[in-house]
């Protein structure tokens, strides 16, 4: 068995869902208050001029709107000034009475074709951790002894990990579809720190469907379930709910991020297993 943590103590199961919005203004208002009334712990968004209002601005309203944690999933550490995202991500945890979640990354795949389109700088990849490091730590200045603004950090390779050891509170790894489940077990069963740190996980297939803004447009269900990724969840919710049980024991994932269009269908699930 592994424990659910990189310091070994079983974290309790929540679940976020990734809810941007994209329909008119009133449905999208009902889909956070019904989100919230399920269960789930976290409404996030998406850092994409192309799909949604930006990200700060429309959590500070689904915050209103119901009494829920809020977050980015993630910002992309190219396409924003560390003091810039810093003082954003510290503002929202002021705004929201400190249910804010500042997730980070340093970009998504293709993120450097988007980069030359806005006449941004295409940076290494040590340069954009280091724009991590920086927005973190002066996050940390801003927030003070008094506020704690917990970041998440997407990650894969070892400094990438390295760095999240040493400044996320939630880690999600970057899974590639052909990877099976004993690659990413090695993969997050590899990592360590010396301090509390939860594991995420993205799900974004759920059955032989794949969640909007979760997955390229191109990824292929039939293929996942092949690899035995895990990148799917089971549609029933009686599967599922085992599912994420063993991925627990057996790999220490505690958070899990869904789309918006399976959080009605999965609602059982969050209802049996948060907090828990």
């Amino acid at each position: 068995m592994t424990d659910s943590t990189a310091t070994g103590r079983t974290k309790p199961f929540r679940f976020g869902v990734v809810a941007p919005l994209t329909t008119d203004l009133p449905t999208w208002r009902d889909r956070v208050r019904r989100i919230a009334d399920n269960g789930y712990s976290t409404l996030l968004m998406p850092d994409v001029p192309q799909w949604q209002p930006a990200p700060a601005p429309t959590l500070a309203v689904a915050a209103t709107l119901a009494d829920l944690r809020v977050g980015t999933w993630v910002y992309a550490s190219p396409l924003r000034p560390p003091w810039s995202t810093a003082w954003e991500a510290h503002s929202l945890s002021v705004l929201t009475d400190g249910r804010f979640e500042m997730g980070i990354g340093t970009g998504r795949p293709g993120i450097d074709d988007e980069l030359r389109e806005l006449g941004l700088p295409v940076l290494p990849p040590r340069e954009r951790l280091a724009q991590v490091r920086e927005t973190v730590t002066t996050l940390r200045e801003l927030d003070g002894p008094d506020l704690h603004t917990p970041v998440v950090m997407a990650v894969r390779g070892p400094k990438a990990q390295a760095l999240a050891a040493d400044i996320a509170d939630t880690v999600t790894f970057a899974v590639m579809p052909q990877e099976d489940r004993a690659e990413i077990t090695r993969l997050v069963t590899g990592f360590r720190a010396n301090r509390d740190v939860e594991l995420a996980q993205h799900v974004a297939v759920i059955g032989d469907s794949v969640a909007p803004f979760m997955a390229p447009p191109d990824t292929d269900p039939a293929a996942l379930h092949a690899a035995d990724s895990l990148a799917v969840l089971p549609d029933d919710p009686a599967a599922a709910a085992e599912e994420i049980q063993r991925r627990r024991e057996e790999i220490g994932f505690s958070y899990f991020v869904l789309g918006a269009d399976f959080a009605d269908a999965l609602a059982p699930v969050v209802a049996k297993l948060a907090g828990h």
